[in-house]
């Protein structure tokens, strides 16, 4: 089994990552029932760690709650050691460059926004990303298998990988949908955060 994290903890760091989320996609991100994810959204409102924003209907951590959740995440990860995924975060970085270039390319046809009005070149940039996804898939798996809070990801890149071969185009590139986008650039986010990664001094955005 992979390092162990609590329910409630899983939940905090799921809206850490997230900045505003649905008790829906809390529940996706973590792999809880969402009565549970509501419950733990609850008890961090009472202790001014979260917030509801009823306007949009969405969680957000509140300023203490980003604080308490640097302590909360060093607490997490005690008895992890954290530079033992050096190797499988070089692979992800390597896979990261290629994700950018096919992004690129599915936003813009020569230059100017895709219409999507072009199957052929359409169906190009995602059999490219299945290409990826064949090598990107094995290395989310690997890190699921060392920390278990990663466990999510792998089926979640599926569904969207999915869900754009339904035709479902925002699924590729869009943000908050559960794009494969949105859910590349959360594990991104989850594995700079757990190693302690200044993502600037890094520059892999």
């Amino acid at each position: 089994m992979g390092h162990p994290s609590t329910p409630a903890f899983r939940v905090f760091h799921a809206l850490r990552i997230k900045g505003f989320a649905s008790v829906a996609t809390l529940a996706e991100c973590t792999a809880l029932d969402a009565h549970d994810v509501q419950q733990h959204l609850d008890d961090l409102a009472t202790d001014g760690h979260a917030q509801f924003r009823e306007a949009r209907a969405l969680w957000q951590l509140t300023p203490d709650g980003r604080a308490a959740h640097a302590e909360r995440l060093a607490a997490d990860l005690t008895g992890l050691d954290t530079g033992a995924l050096a190797d499988v975060y070089g692979r992800f970085l390597t896979l990261n460059t290629g994700f950018k270039e096919l992004c690129g390319d599915w936003q813009l046809r020569n230059g100017e926004p895709n219409d999507h009005a072009d199957a052929a070149y359409d169906a190009a940039v995602i059999g490219r990303l299945h290409d990826l996804h064949g090598r990107a898939h094995p290395v989310a798996g690997e890190i699921a298998e060392r920390i278990d809070r990663f466990g999510p990801y792998p089926d979640r890149l599926v569904a969207a990988l999915r869900g754009i071969g339904d035709g479902e185009s925002n699924m590729f590139t869009g943000v908050m949908c559960g794009s494969y986008h949105d859910v590349w650039m959360e594990l991104h986010e989850d594995l700079i955060l757990t190693q302690g990664i200044d993502r600037t001094a890094e520059g892999s955005f």
